[in-house]
């Protein structure tokens, strides 16, 4: 294929450190590649909570942009910032191999932990999880690209802040002290990366579809259709973990209320051949145990902050 591919991409460290994998990848199969940085209204817009925007696809919405313009010829997102319900027109690549799933905590000491402390995150789901644990500590919206959050954490003396493992580990930004947050249910898809490109370009597509690994693909769409399902377009406090050994599929998935308060999970495992259904029917087992209330009450709290 001469033609050159355009990988398109938000223009942060991890972003592009991300971009760049893709690209080394596509290079070695052949294709000849270009990097396309944008910056996503996400990035732009950094004084208030991501849920307070309303905006689905917030990190994403730029790229679908360009690829629908003809701009880029694929886009390259942080699988767990990419809308369940894909644009119309655009299509899922490839899933590449899933790094880390896990949360960690960034501190500047431990010694809050046995008391009242602040903890610093924009995202529902981890705030909703903390709180669940630590309901005597205070969480702080933190937003901005990981070296900002990062920085911020710091200038302004709170005694954590959560991330995402993996995006730390890419960068080379893991402190050495950072806490693995074993019991923190990670954001479906978290710690994948996708590959999304126009349907109709069904050379690209087939192309790229080389880089799809099986296991990540199954995880995360089991992951996203659990979301789905639950969530019905509203922002909400989910966390979801698909895994696979010896050809089975282990899950765990959990709703929390916006103040961590009331916590709805199932856990539930079925074989790999039937997974197609399985992220569905775990999020209707929440539903019918008390997550429509939940979940009714969630809109209402969003609907009073936007």
């Amino acid at each position: 294929m001469s033609k050159v591919i355009r990988i398109g991409t938000r223009d942060s460290e991890l972003a592009l450190w991300q971009a760049t994998t893709v690209q080394q990848k596509l290079d070695n199969i052949g294709l000849n590649t270009q990097l396309v940085p944008v910056k996503s209204t996400g990035d732009l817009v950094l004084d208030k909570p991501l849920y307070e925007l309303g905006i689905t696809g917030i990190f994403t919405k730029t790229l679908d942009v360009a690829l629908l313009n003809g701009d880029i010829d694929i886009a390259v997102h942080s699988m767990k910032d990419v809308p369940t319900q894909l644009p119309t027109g655009i299509a899922k690549a490839a899933v590449l191999e899933r790094a880390t799933s896990k949360d960690i905590l960034v501190h500047l000491g431990t010694d809050f932990l046995e008391g009242k402390g602040t903890i610093a995150t924009g995202s529902l789901r981890r705030k909703a999880q903390w709180l669940h644990r630590y309901p005597e500590h205070q969480v702080v919206d933190l937003r901005g690209n990981v070296n900002t959050r990062l920085l911020k954490l710091i200038e302004n003396g709170w005694n954590g802040a959560i991330f995402a493992k993996a995006g730390l580990e890419r960068i080379k930004l893991l402190p050495k002290d950072a806490i693995e947050l074993d019991w923190m249910v990670p954001a479906p898809a978290q710690g994948a990366m996708l590959i999304v490109g126009l349907e109709k370009n069904k050379e690209i597509l087939e192309k790229i579809a080389v880089l799809n690994h099986h296991e990540s693909d199954v995880c995360t769409t089991i992951e996203r259709d659990f979301l789905r399902t639950l969530e019905g377009g509203c922002t909400a406090p989910i966390g979801a973990l698909a895994r696979i050994k010896n050809r089975k599929v282990y899950f765990i998935g959990c709703l929390h209320s916006l103040d961590g308060q009331e916590k709805l999970e199932v856990k539930k495992e079925c074989a790999i051949k039937d997974f197609k259904n399985f992220g569905k029917q775990c999020a209707t087992q929440i539903l019918d145990n008390g997550g429509r209330k939940l979940m009714e009450s969630i809109k209402d709290g969003l609907n009073t902050i936007h």
